[in-house]
């Protein structure tokens, strides 16, 4: 009798294991893994967004020049950072409002446009705070294809909802030497100023 019921026992653990078991851990192992949070990306809001660059003469002259034509964005990552991403087309580059000016630093001696049509910069991923509070965005930035790691300063926001309700502001010096710019040497100091004021439209 103790045989008989322990082989009964096992025909019913047998019967429930296959008519229960197997397939709820089939569903398991069917069902597709949970697809990753997707970063948010959100586009430069050209009503507002400026990109420039300022140099100094040799005698103390402050050259402005302006970037038009840009592509970018900010993405908002699954962890709550931010990254951003900026383009700008050396071609359309405009210094002083002056034809002059404009054509020598779309030349070969400065931003050399048609070997080198693009500036680019790639931040670090960062906390939402740091544009409330202002700070170092540090980045890669990439010139005539040379590549390095820079910083630039944001200022604090001067709204509750910045890159929405107010611009963030930017600004930050690189060498020329250090990218290759190394064109009008007589006339321009080494440092070149980068300045930005980026909105951002609603996310798509």
């Amino acid at each position: 009798m103790a045989l008989l019921s322990c082989v009964l026992m096992s025909c019913l653990w047998t019967c429930l294991l296959w008519g229960w078991g197997w397939p709820v851990l089939a569903r398991q192992a069917s069902a597709p893994a949970a697809a990753p949070a997707a970063a948010t990306v959100q586009a430069f809001d050209t009503r507002y967004t400026r990109f420039g660059f300022e140099l100094r003469t040799r005698w103390g002259q402050r050259v402005v020049g302006v970037f038009p034509q840009y592509e970018g964005d900010v993405m908002l990552l699954p962890d709550g950072r931010h990254l951003v991403r900026i383009v700008l087309r050396t071609s359309a580059v405009v210094v002083a409002e002056s034809q002059r000016y404009t054509a020598m630093a779309r030349g070969p001696g400065f931003f050399d446009s048609e070997r080198y049509p693009l500036i680019e910069f790639e931040s670090d991923p960062h906390p939402q705070q740091l544009i409330q509070s202002g700070g170092r965005l540090r980045g890669r930035l990439t010139i005539h294809g040379v590549s390095r790691i820079e910083s630039f300063e944001l200022s604090p926001a001067t709204c509750d909802r910045p890159g929405k309700d107010c611009e963030v502001v930017a600004s930050g010096s690189i060498s020329r030497s250090d990218y290759g710019l190394d064109g009008w040497q007589l006339a321009l100091t080494d440092r070149v100023r980068f300045t930005m004021r980026v909105r951002v439209i609603e996310a798509r």
